[in-house]
């Protein structure tokens, strides 16, 4: 079976037709719904698919794993990609959505404080503050919309128990603070991106 990606034609020996799963690609980000992969059985007497099976995705080649109980490995990574967002920041974003999708919540949710902290460097305060002292900038600077500002005080709560809490998060929070960070992104980089700046 050939598998085309771009310009590149990959080939995975041994692929049959399995059930058809519709699912979002941990690496590619599309939403797919293959029905090329591996079965697993563990006798040749028990039904489909006793033992998971690996879908193919059509875009990318890259491989996904479902169990028995329907969990997928790896998972597609929560949120979205934002355009127009310096590399270094897009890069931790990126860092982030990939921890939760890895099922490390706890790595996610400090990493969002971290964006945090560089946004605000970005945007012009001094290097070596406290995060409060970020978060009050990005407000005192309207990068922050109006009624806005319990979202990021609500990933300092978060990430600051992650930081000096025994307690680890969870994906929930993981999930919760990767969507409110996206959504900043969002305000303070791609939506005025998209309209030309007026000359001054």
């Amino acid at each position: 079976m050939s598998i085309i990606a771009g310009a590149k034609k990959k080939y995975w020996q041994g692929t049959g037709s399995v059930q058809s799963e519709s699912y979002v690609c941990w690496f590619c980000g599309n939403l797919i719904a293959t029905a090329v992969g591996y079965a697993a059985i563990y006798s040749a007497n028990q039904p489909f698919p006793a033992a998971g099976v690996v879908r193919i995705c059509q875009h990318c080649d890259s491989p996904t794993y479902f169990d028995q109980n329907g969990r997928r490995f790896p998972a597609a990574p929560p949120g979205r990609s934002v355009s127009a967002v310096p590399k270094d920041v897009n890069d931790l974003y990126e860092e982030a959505r990939r921890s939760a999708g890895a099922e490390a919540p706890t790595a996610a949710v400090l990493v969002c404080r971290k964006i945090l902290m560089h946004i605000a460097v970005e945007k012009g305060a001094q290097p070596g503050q406290t995060f409060m002292s970020y978060v009050e900038h990005l407000d005192a600077k309207h990068y922050i919309p109006p009624d806005g500002k319990h979202w990021v005080d609500h990933i300092r709560k978060r990430s600051n128990d992650a930081n000096h809490d025994v307690t680890q998060s969870t994906a929930q929070d993981a999930v919760a603070l990767i969507e409110l960070t996206e959504m900043l992104l969002r305000v303070i980089y791609e939506f005025p991106s998209k309209v030309p700046r007026p000359p001054p």
